[in-house]
């Protein structure tokens, strides 16, 4: 009775323990799930909150209104711009980023690929990748204007340029930092080079190539503004630069906070066309 009561004692304390540790669990499921709601809520308010702060400055003239004017002033300017004007200007800057990151990704990223894969390659290639990612894309507009001229092909040269870089360094990085092993196991199998480098190279190396398309999506934005400010009669670019060059700095702002709305709206979809890539990782 003894013994069966110490083994029923025994069983009871483990029961025990294990209630106590799914409690334990579901209190840390709860805290998370607060903590993220408390960041989410944080997240929306902060922004309102800047916005708030910089209206009231604005209407007590305590921040001069030149420089900055008060988000009301730049909503108004918004309504106006975006009955007439803005539409167009969004649909073609947003044609023109699109061409040149295609132009620009698509040969980094196969290059990429083969740097990654073949050391000899690599070597004979990435000093000069090197030394041309290292100037700065700016400095070689009038040279682009020479040779393409003034219409649409010279923006997506400045654009593909420094997507270019952005992709080609980080698919070398992913790639030839995948585990050799999975590549050896790919050849012993009898996986020619094609496979090897779509089922094995890519898909080891994609969270790595898709921080580059990130950071190259991004610098295509950065470029584009800088091209449109040059050689441009529309985009958001131009908007931003006619605006300023006419004293209207109320709509300089709307052409900045669009272009930062579209570089926020374009992440959230690299995210979503991200997870749906590389399932994997978002169950990390």
């Amino acid at each position: 009775m003894s013994a069966g009561g110490g083994r029923v004692s025994a069983s009871a304390g483990r029961m025990s323990a294990g209630g106590v540790v799914r409690v334990r669990t579901a209190s840390q499921r709860r805290a998370v799930v607060s903590r993220q709601v408390v960041e989410k809520v944080v997240a929306l308010i902060a922004p309102i909150l800047l916005l708030a702060l910089w209206e009231a400055a604005a209407q007590a003239r305590l921040i001069n209104r030149g420089f900055f004017p008060a988000p009301s002033t730049i909503a108004a300017s918004f309504l106006v711009l975006i009955r007439t004007t803005l539409p167009t200007d969004i649909s073609i800057s947003l044609g023109r980023a699109a061409i040149g990151f295609v132009i620009g990704a698509l040969p980094a990223l196969l290059l990429g690929v083969l740097m990654g894969l073949m050391p000899l390659v690599r070597a004979a290639l990435q000093p000069i990748a090197g030394a041309l990612f290292a100037i700065p894309k700016v400095a070689i507009v009038p040279l682009v204007i020479v040779i393409f001229g003034l219409g649409e092909s010279s923006k997506w040269a400045i654009i593909a340029s420094g997507v270019f870089f952005q992709v080609l360094v980080s698919t070398t990085a992913g790639v030839a930092n995948i585990d050799r092993i999975y590549l050896d196991v790919g050849r012993n199998y009898g996986a020619s080079r094609l496979a090897t480098i779509w089922t094995i190279a890519l898909p080891g190396a994609l969270p790595v190539i898709f921080a580059g398309v990130k950071l190259g999506w991004a610098v295509s934005l950065l470029l584009l503004v800088q091209a449109e400010m040059v050689a441009a009669k529309s985009g958001l670019g131009y908007l931003i630069w006619n605006s300023w060059q006419i004293g209207r700095i109320d709509d300089v702002y709307v052409g900045i906070l669009t272009v930062a709305a579209l570089g926020m709206l374009s992440f959230w979809l690299l995210d979503q066309l991200e997870a749906w890539l590389i399932p994997w990782r978002s169950r990390q």
